[in-house]
């Protein structure tokens, strides 16, 4: 049901930034993959991107995986971790891991994420699952102002989606490049986009 009471805050999401893996297009879950420098310089600059999109006042709440790559990135973005949340992690991909999509496609023909199959991984109902558990601890704490989720790329995607109703698979429908912020917030009390996938260019450093 519809309200004109929106809370004072939304949901940011940050995606880590570039590790050697996410360059070259394998699939990184349970990994912990470091950033690279290019990684961190995006994670430095990160910090205009969530500046243009965020309230004035400080976060209700950063919650971050507990992957190193997550954890980095919020440290140089200027954010300070109120807690580690292991439902943040990446997707688990299982026997995919650290593949590329055509290495994946040697064997299973058009193959996608999205679409599957998950050998050895969790399904897109094992990961809504677990991202409806997150938006719904982060949706009661908006009260007290924005509450920041810095994590995945795959996973953050699928948080969008269930932002808005759609199955885990609608994840398809949103980019999230490394290191960037999309906003999730209301239209009176109906869930809505505010930004997607927003990032600083390397122009834009000084």
């Amino acid at each position: 049901m519809s309200t004109d009471a929106d809370p004072d805050g939304r949901i940011l999401l940050l995606r880590h930034g570039e590790t050697e893996w996410s360059r070259t297009g394998k699939h990184t879950g349970r990994t912990d993959v470091p950033l690279t420098d290019e990684g961190r310089a995006a994670a430095r600059r990160v910090r205009d991107a969530l500046a243009l999109v965020r309230h004035d006042a400080p976060p209700a709440r950063v919650l971050c995986s507990p992957r190193t790559r997550a954890r980095d990135t919020a440290e140089l973005a200027g954010l300070r971790v109120d807690a580690v949340d292991d439902r943040l992690v990446e997707w688990d991909y299982g026997d995919n891991e650290g593949r590329t999509t055509p290495q994946i496609r040697e064997s299973l023909p058009g193959w996608t994420i999205w679409d599957g199959p998950w050998p050895g991984g969790e399904t897109p109902g094992d990961v809504a699952a677990r991202a409806d558990a997150v938006l719904a601890d982060a949706r009661a704490l908006l009260g007290g102002g924005d509450v920041v989720l810095v994590g995945h790329g795959h996973f953050s995607r699928v948080l969008t989606a269930r932002w808005i109703g759609l199955p885990a698979s609608g994840g398809v429908h949103f980019r999230m490049d490394p290191a960037g912020v999309s906003v999730l917030g209301f239209e009176r009390g109906v869930p809505r986009l505010d930004h997607v996938n927003q990032r600083p260019t390397p122009a834009e450093d000084p």
